[in-house]
């Protein structure tokens, strides 16, 4: 028997994408050159064409609806990389992210099981923003890992249930690499996210000792990490040796994030490193640079496990790009870009990507 999962990388329900959204928040900003969020909207009108306003919260989500549903996962996880807060408690960091909570439903709407919170955004509007995003969440019925009250609350997995009684732990961590600040550590009794401060084998004990104390035999783990920097496909030496040493001490997947573009895929003693997810939904839309690496595209990835053993049946990804802030499958010629990417990045892996009749990849290992 196998289990199916959705993993996707960076969620930026903010700013631009809040504006449009049925319940925007204020959108003055404290950014160096922009200083409303309806200016990212109107980049991506400038690029793409008209953005209706005031859209059904599933609009952001397209096409990618009708894939998830049509993949039938089991559980749903994403890095949601945006606070979710009415809070105007900001932190003057250059770059602020959030989403009105009356807009929740933008998350509902795609059935999202849980939030990976460990990023440098979740804090952007303070202790008072991460405490609202955190009941937001919960009300919704949405779990989260990686931020919290105190340490104890940000480290702790979070529990979701399979079928027959199994069931999938999800930890969440924030590495200095992606740019989450050291001030931001959760302590005992002190908001915050649980802080990665160094990728070795003794940090990867501590995050297995910790899933430990709540996981029960026959449950999978996902460690979902946010490192490393926005652009470039390199990964570092002591990146693939932490994802390693995560999967000798008990992870099942390693789901990492934080680049704004799809890195290379391992299969490591048969479980799942992903390095890079790219970003999944942002407003980056219209806003020039780094073209080379294709921002604008994206994968949904939808992992299929042995239930027993954790072990990788086969990954099945699909192409996204989003055009007027809205979720779309690509021209072939951009499924197949992100292809032979996968294919070059992969090959130091010993993975490759095939690109189906029907315009979806599978992941050759």
């Amino acid at each position: 028997m196998t289990i199916r999962l959705f993993l996707c990388g960076d969620v930026m329900t903010g700013r631009g994408i809040d504006q449009v959204l049925p319940h925007p928040s204020d959108p003055r900003l404290h950014e160096p050159y922009i200083k409303s969020a309806l200016d990212y909207a109107r980049l991506a009108e400038k690029a793409n064409g008209p953005i209706p306003r005031r859209v059904d919260p599933a609009y952001i989500w397209g096409e990618a609806l009708g894939e998830i549903e049509r993949a039938a996962p089991a559980a749903r996880v994403v890095n949601l990389e945006t606070a979710v807060t009415s809070s105007d408690e900001w932190e003057a960091k250059g770059i602020n992210y959030r989403m009105s909570p009356a807009n929740i439903a933008c998350l509902t709407s795609a059935r999202i099981d849980c939030c990976g919170l460990a990023n440098n955004h979740v804090l952007d509007w303070g202790a008072g923003g991460l405490a609202e995003t955190l009941d937001t969440l919960h009300r919704a019925g949405i779990r989260t890992s990686g931020a919290g009250r105190s340490a104890e609350e940000a480290e702790a997995p979070a529990v979701l249930g399979l079928r027959g009684g199994q069931r999938l732990l999800v930890a969440s961590l924030g590495a200095p690499t992606s740019g989450v600040p050291p001030s931001w550590a959760a302590r005992a009794g002190r908001p915050g996210v649980a802080y990665l401060n160094e990728l070795s084998g003794s940090a990867a004990q501590g995050i297995a000792r910790r899933m430990a104390a709540t996981r029960r035999a026959g449950d999978l783990a996902v460690v979902s990490l946010h490192w490393g920097p926005n652009w470039g496909y390199e990964v570092w030496p002591e990146e693939q040796r932490f994802a390693r040493s995560l999967i000798e001490a008990g992870a099942d997947v390693v789901h990492g994030h934080s680049s704004h573009h799809v890195k290379g895929v391992e299969v490591f003693r048969g479980k799942l490193i992903l390095y890079g997810c790219g970003d999944l939904i942002n407003d980056y839309e219209g806003i020039g640079g780094h073209e080379e690496f294709r921002g604008d595209l994206g994968l949904m990835y939808f992992p299929t496990l042995d239930e027993r053993s954790g072990k990788l049946e086969g990954l099945e990804m699909v192409a996204i790009r989003m055009r007027r802030f809205r979720l779309e499958r690509p021209p072939a010629a951009d499924a197949g870009w992100i292809r032979d990417m996968l294919e070059r990045e992969g090959r130091r892996f010993g993975t490759g990507a095939t690109l189906r009749a029907d315009g979806r990849l599978s992941l050759r290992f």
